[in-house]
């Protein structure tokens, strides 16, 4: 599954120090919780995950899981951020075996396709190539 979810209120919070250290952590926790994460990646104000899910786990309990562990870890590391949190939502979009790769790569190129597309911009956009119906004045609330 292609995960992504924005910081609460798209704020630009995850500077490239918090970054480094934030992605492995959420590797850790989908390790900890029988998932396994190919590739964490993402900018400033949101995050994108391709991630393995067990059949034993939903897809809202693997995000409930990689967004409270990793939100509290930012409280707890980071204090000086004021209160993180992520949005409430996110995006769950699956992923071939033949688009990995593909993907794999989008996600590691997220600050070079930030420099031309907002987050906003980029997931409606995913919405749409996934012909997944939506009213933009709820979709990112």
């Amino acid at each position: 599954m292609h995960c992504v979810f924005s910081t609460k209120g798209r704020r630009p919070v995850i500077a490239p120090e918090i970054a480094r250290r934030l992605w492995p952590y959420l590797g850790g926790v989908a390790r900890a919780n029988d998932m396994r994460a190919l590739v964490v990646g993402g900018a400033v104000d949101h995050v994108h995950l391709l991630v393995s899910i067990p059949s034993t786990i939903t897809i809202a309990k693997a995000l409930q899981l990689l967004k409270g562990n990793s939100s509290n870890w930012v409280n707890k590391t980071y204090p000086s951020l004021g209160k993180f949190a992520w949005q409430e939502g996110y995006g769950a979009f699956s992923v071939s075996v033949s688009q990995v790769d593909k993907t794999v790569a989008y996600i590691n190129s997220q600050e070079k396709h930030h420099r031309r597309k907002t987050f906003e911009e980029e997931f409606l956009a995913f919405l749409k190539r996934h012909g997944i119906p939506y009213d933009e004045r709820y979709v990112f609330g």
